[in-house]
């Protein structure tokens, strides 16, 4: 087994998400985050972006949605437990889903949050 691919114990775990991924959790065994969006639309965007960023990476997380959220869960399959993959993936969601151009000081407006009809993450 690889380096990349050895197990933190829990407090590891909990320790490097307070440090690094504030919005995501431990529990059950897995990094969890849930995502609130604006509509269906919306969370089908988004869960298909996290579908681009799983298979892109080989490293495929669990994945439960609804109308107005989703919530991304990760573990190492063949590890069976958190290794330096869920944390690398976890943080490349996050980046991506969270995304706001229009915070940035840049020539990219972002989506209108204000007109429901185009507002489709629901952003923290």
């Amino acid at each position: 087994m690889s380096e990349r691919d050895q197990t933190f114990d829990d407090h590891t775990v909990e320790r490097r998400l307070a440090a690094e991924l504030p919005k995501w959790r431990l529990e059950n065994g897995w990094i969890r985050r849930k995502y609130r969006t604006n509509s269906w639309k919306g969370t089908l965007m988004a869960v298909n972006t996290v579908g681009h960023l799983a298979e892109a990476a080989w490293h495929h997380p669990d994945i439960t949605m609804s109308y107005g959220w989703f919530e991304v869960r990760l573990k190492n399959h063949a590890a069976n437990g958190i290794t330096e993959k869920d944390f690398a993936l976890a943080k490349k969601i996050e980046e991506v889903i969270q995304w706001q151009p229009g915070a940035e000081d840049g020539p990219l407006e972002g989506t209108p949050q204000k007109d429901l009809r185009f507002a489709y993450i629901k952003y923290d």
